[in-house]
């Protein structure tokens, strides 16, 4: 039988999925809150075959717990919101999260989306692998000399340690994750303050400035993350 932590704030939806899952032949362990589920996680003495991820949680929000979970495992996530966006998209798979669903959604849909998940990992019952620590890879990039380590927050410029803010990395991180895609200015406050946007466009012009005069050669120039004039900004191309 595959083994399912289901992370839900909402008793309710909880116990709808968990009641149906069950009857899919699945074993589900449920946690309400942030840091239930990490001790969950942590302390379980075999392995999930599968994670239900709540992006919005009481003591610690969905997007750490996925940060955790990755930091010692590659078992499948699943990410369940009420958030319909795809930058919401984008910052959920972008942390490690296998699949996204949109609440509300029906529970052949979830069952569905399950069966893959563990499908495509290879994940099952019997390996006892799902939340065994697993050395994962770092992810560096490195693109006009800047060397940037997604896993440990770093960055360096020509060899030189650059000192980031966390919202100027968080910055960095989501264009750099998505190489190609064009970011409106409420797409970037919606990932990086995990806010709404009201049109305050300082916030962005000064994160945006700052990060460029500690990454470009010459800011007014910006080779990393380039300005489309009444779009937003895309990450620049490499050099050739």
């Amino acid at each position: 039988m595959q083994r399912i932590l289901l992370i839900e704030d909402d008793e309710a939806i909880s116990e709808m999925v968990r009641s149906y899952l069950v009857k899919e032949s699945y074993e589900v362990e449920t946690a309400f809150d942030g840091e239930a589920a990490e001790m969950i996680f942590r302390s379980s003495s075999s392995a999930f075959d599968l994670i239900l991820l709540d992006l919005m949680l009481p003591k610690r929000s969905g997007t750490d717990i996925l940060q955790t979970i990755r930091a010692s495992s590659l078992v499948p996530v699943l990410i369940m919101s009420a958030k319909d966006s795809d930058v919401d998209k984008a910052l959920g798979l972008g942390f490690g999260a296998d699949d996204y669903i949109t609440k509300p959604f029906s529970m052949i849909e979830l069952a569905a989306r399950v069966k893959a998940a563990i499908r495509r990992a290879g994940y099952a019952s019997s390996s006892g692998k799902g939340n065994e620590p697993v050395p994962l890879l770092q992810k560096r990039v490195t693109l006009h000399g800047l060397t940037v380590d997604l896993d440990n927050f770093s960055a360096q410029k020509n060899g030189v340690e650059v000192k980031l803010t966390a919202k100027e990395f968080q910055i960095l991180k989501l264009f750099l994750t998505h190489p190609g895609q064009v970011f409106t200015k409420a797409q970037i406050y919606g990932v990086v303050w995990a806010d709404d946007y009201y049109g305050d466009e300082n916030v962005i012009n000064v994160h945006m400035r700052r990060l460029r005069e500690k990454i470009e050669d010459d800011p007014s120039r910006p080779e990393f993350i380039k300005t489309l004039w009444g779009i937003g900004y895309k990450l620049g191309e490499p050099a050739h």
